[in-house]
This record gives structure tokens, C-alpha cells and sequence, in this order.
């Protein structure tokens, strides 16, 4: 077990690791244990401005700085996650719950991300095109933007900020990140093993806190962009006080995915799938399966199976390699997700598998696998973000009932469809309103170099995250036209 170094939580400013101004914020806990993990800052103006003049002094070296240098750190990098990724884990399931397989995953998906930001001096190429008129030409080149602010929640301690902070810093940008408060160690390892690369004092600056340090990095004149990976309520907030202050800005937000299972799914991988989407770190994923609309003569048979499949998973300590799902991340998350059941349960669904019972007897922030079945429709949790492991089932006549049931919902973050029918997959991905489509997958998360989509009220901003979309938020372009009329050449 990797143990937690030090309780208590330090800045990183200007290659330095410093001690917050601020006053103390959150109390810390392992969610599987309860044993306390120490305390958090809760970040200040002070804190914030102390790091953004950190990264503005280091931006000027950094942007003239020839692409294929910047990227020889992340090639350091990712040899460096790749040594340390035991240790990583650990802490990622030490503070956040998951389990260590889930940990692992995360980490392979971050550093997929830092491989393909290391190909910047390829994607960050511009384009040109001589004699647009006669005797002049015409240059587009990409330049960094100045001071990026990365803010990132705490279901992907390291994955999310990844998604980020390596296409920033390839790309010439400076970088403030504020990590979630709930999960502040994973990030700070990150950025020790950034130093360990020798990246230039500055590049990447690190604060913690909550509320008052997001105000700050939102409101600095000096930041030039911002990302944000949250819930929508927050997600809204970023974005609007961001963009009146003249940032661009990027905002994943919350979800409520739905998967449609038709009659000749296979039932045995449709279920596992399912139940891996639904369950898996505890139903805290924002690609995570909330609802099920089985169509037709599919809802007796995956009822059954579902249910069995959740009532089987053990559920422990992530730490435990038996543990096949673990907490959520703290007694008021539990307590909320416990309470949004007994909501279902009231308006009518029926708890076939009630995860309630799996509270008594643990130290930790436990609930079990939840299947509500027959949620009405009218329900409030149709549209409720749980972020929890609950599987709502609900039933439909078609595929079009259940396109029209997605395209009802608020957010637009993922679906998937599970049948051995080419028509109706197809018909399925060309309609859904949803960003990423699966297709007999359960969580359609995209690779490295694909953008991380998300519609509706699931994203807000214009450009995603991951691969070319990231090249294109972190940098501004620039277009040159030039002409050299030939008796100016012949002076010299």
C-alpha cells in the first residue's frame, strides 16, 4: 500500500513547493476506511495570483521554446507514469475509492494523452498558400494563447487533468491547475514527477482550494483560457463568469446516459457490459450507464440478468484486489445517492436489487449496486444526475420510442445501443442526440486522439477535450499576408 506522504497539502508555485495563505478548507477521508487523509486549503486570491505571475513569467521563454524541445519533457513524462504507475494507483484509490484495476485503467487512458500531445510538432502545423494574388503570399501559423487554468474534478484524479495540462504545455501555454479539493495528493504527485523532468520552473504551477481559488483563476486578467470537468450547475457557472471575462473556455459537464438494449442483443456480454458501465467506480463516471430502456421482448430476460449481476459484485476496499466495486467518495455523496433511491422507490420504481442494505458494517462511504426498475417517466430522477451506482430500467416499444426518450433528456453526453442489427445501429447513431455513441459498448469514452464530445447540457464551449480540439483551444491563429515586390528583393 502506498501511503499518503504527508497530510498536509502545499502549493506549487514557480518550481517551488510553498504553503497556502489561505484558511483550512476540507477534512479528508479514505472513503473505503474513514481514516483521516488530512486537510485541504481553501485557496485564496493571493494563493492564485501568486501562480498566475509564476506562469507569466515563465511564458515568454517557454512559447519561443522550438516545439520538438517542449516535448522532450513529456517524453520524460511518460516514461516517468509508466515507472511509477503501481504508486499511482494506490493513491488514486487510496483518496478517491476506486478500485485498483480502475485506477490502472485511468492511468493508461491519461497517458495515451501525453503520447499524443507528444506529436505537437506535427498537429500544431499551420498552412500556407503562395500568390493569393499576384506576388503574395499567405501564411496561417498557431500560436500558444498565455496562461491556461485547468480545473478538474475528483472521479479521474489524474486522467482528467491529462486530458489538458499535456496539449497546454506542448502547445507553448503556461498552466495554473486546481485540482478537486477532494482529491488534492494525486495531483500533487503528478506535478512532482513533472519536475522530475526538469520542465522550466513556472511551466506548471499547482493550487488547491474550492470555490474562492475557481473565482480567482476565472476572474485573473492574466489567464487567457480556462478547462473545467464537472457537474452542469457548476459547469454553467465556469463558463458564463470565464467568458464575461474574456476567456475561452471549455466545460464537460454532468450526464444521464442511457443505454437502449434491443430483443437480440446477446444477453450474456450485454449484461456484463452493462453492469461494468453501471457499477463501475461506483457509478461515478460521467460516461457511466444510468438508465436502461430495454425494447420489447428484452425486458424479462435482462431484468433478470442485470439484477443477478449486481446482486454478485463484492463490493469492499479497492485496495482489496478481490473488490469489484468500491465506495463512493464521501458519507454525504452516500447519503445523497441512498436518499435519491428512496425518491425512486417513492415515485414507483420498484428496487429489485437495493443497494441500501450494503451500509451497515462499513467504516467507509459504502452504498451497493441499485437496480430501479419501472422509474416513471415523469419522475425527477429521469433527469437527475445521481453520480452514483444506480441503474434505472425503463421500458420502451421501439427504437424510435427510445431515441425520442434520449432526445427528452437535458444532457447529451453518451448512449450506446446493444443489438446484432446493422439497421438499427445504424439508425441509432445517426439520430440520438447524444456526443459519443456506442455501439454495443458501454462506455463510449474516446481514445487520446479522438475529441471527448459531449451535447446539451453536457458540454459548454465549442472545442473538447483530447486530440485536435485541444490543439485548437490552447492555441490562437494567426494569418500573415506578405508581398516582396521584386525591386525590393534586388537591393539586397
Amino acid at each position: 500500500m502506498t501511503a499518503i506522504s504527508s497530510p498536509t497539502i502545499h502549493n506549487f508555485i514557480g518550481g517551488r513547493w510553498v504553503r497556502s495563505t489561505s484558511l483550512p478548507g476540507l477534512e479528508l477521508a479514505n472513503p473505503a476506511t474513514g481514516e483521516p487523509l488530512g486537510q485541504t486549503p481553501s485557496g485564496s486570491p493571493e494563493d492564485v495570483d501568486a501562480a498566475v505571475q509564476a506562469a507569466h513569467s515563465a511564458l515568454g521563454s517557454w512559447r519561443s521554446s522550438p516545439a520538438v524541445d517542449r516535448v522532450q519533457y513529456l517524453f520524460k513524462l511518460k516514461v516517468l507514469l509508466e515507472e511509477h504507475i503501481e504508486e499511482l494507483a494506490n493513491l488514486i484509490t487510496i483518496e478517491n475509492g476506486k478500485t485498483l484495476a480502475e485506477s490502472r485503467a485511468e492511468l493508461r487512458r491519461g497517458i495515451e494523452n501525453v503520447e499524443v500531445a507528444c506529436g505537437i510538432p506535427v498537429l500544431m502545423q499551420g498552412y500556407s498558400l503562395e500568390d493569393v494574388a499576384p506576388g503574395i503570399d499567405e501564411i496561417m501559423v498557431r500560436q500558444p494563447l498565455g496562461i491556461v487554468a485547468v480545473i478538474t474534478p475528483f472521479n479521474f484524479p489524474l486522467m482528467i487533468p491529462l486530458w489538458f495540462l499535456p496539449y497546454a504545455i506542448a502547445t507553448g501555454n503556461t498552466v495554473v491547475l486546481k485540482p478537486s479539493d477532494r482529491v488534492p495528493f494525486s495531483a500533487a504527485r503528478l506535478v512532482e514527477l513533472i519536475q522530475e523532468t526538469g520542465l522550466p520552473d513556472g511551466v506548471v504551477n499547482l493550487v488547491n482550494g474550492g470555490k474562492s481559488a475557481v473565482d480567482a483563476l476565472l476572474d485573473h486578467p492574466l489567464v487567457r483560457a480556462v478547462s473545467f470537468v464537472g457537474s452542469t450547475p457548476v459547469a454553467k457557472y465556469v463558463y458564463s463568469r470565464g467568458s464575461a471575462s474574456g476567456k475561452r473556455v471549455q466545460c464537460q459537464g454532468g450526464a444521464k446516459n442511457h443505454v437502449v438494449v434491443l430483443p437480440d442483443a446477446d444477453q450474456e456480454t450485454t449484461t456484463k457490459i452493462i453492469a461494468d458501465s453501471a457499477f463501475g467506480c461506483a457509478g461515478q463516471r460521467c460516461l457511466a450507464v444510468s438508465v436502461t430502456v430495454t425494447v420489447g421482448e428484452a425486458t424479462d430476460w435482462f431484468r433478470e440478468s442485470i439484477s443477478s449481476a449486481a446482486s454478485s459484485l463484492k463490493v469492499g476496499d479497492g485496495l482489496d484486489p478481490a473488490t469489484q466495486m468500491g465506495p463512493v467518495i464521501t458519507r454525504a455523496s452516500r447519503d445523497r445517492v441512498v436518499s435519491l433511491i428512496g425518491q425512486g422507490a417513492d415515485q414507483g420504481a420498484r428496487p429489485v436489487v437495493d443497494g441500501r442494505a450494503q451500509i451497515n458494517g462499513h467504516a467507509g462511504s459504502f452504498v451497493g449496486p441499485t437496480i430501479l426498475d419501472g422509474l416513471p417517466a415523469s419522475s425527477p430522477l429521469m433527469e437527475a444526475e445521481i453520480f452514483g451506482p444506480v441503474l434505472s430500467v425503463v421500458h420502451a416499444g421501439s427504437v424510435e420510442e427510445a431515441i425520442a426518450m434520449i432526445d427528452r433528456s437535458p444532457y447529451g453526453n453518451a448512449s450506446s445501443i446493444f443489438t446484432t442489427s446493422g439497421a438499427a445501429a445504424r439508425k441509432f447513431r445517426n439520430a440520438v442526440s447524444t456526443g459519443n455513441v456506442g455501439i454495443n459498448i458501454g462506455v463510449p469514452a474516446p481514445m487520446a486522439y479522438f475529441p471527448f464530445s459531449g451535447w446539451k447540457g453536457s458540454f459548454f464551449g465549442v472545442m473538447h477535450a483530447q486530440g485536435r480540439d485541444a490543439i485548437e483551444f490552447f492555441t490562437d491563429k494567426k494569418v500573415i499576408v506578405e508581398r516582396w515586390p521584386r525591386e525590393w528583393s534586388r537591393k539586397f
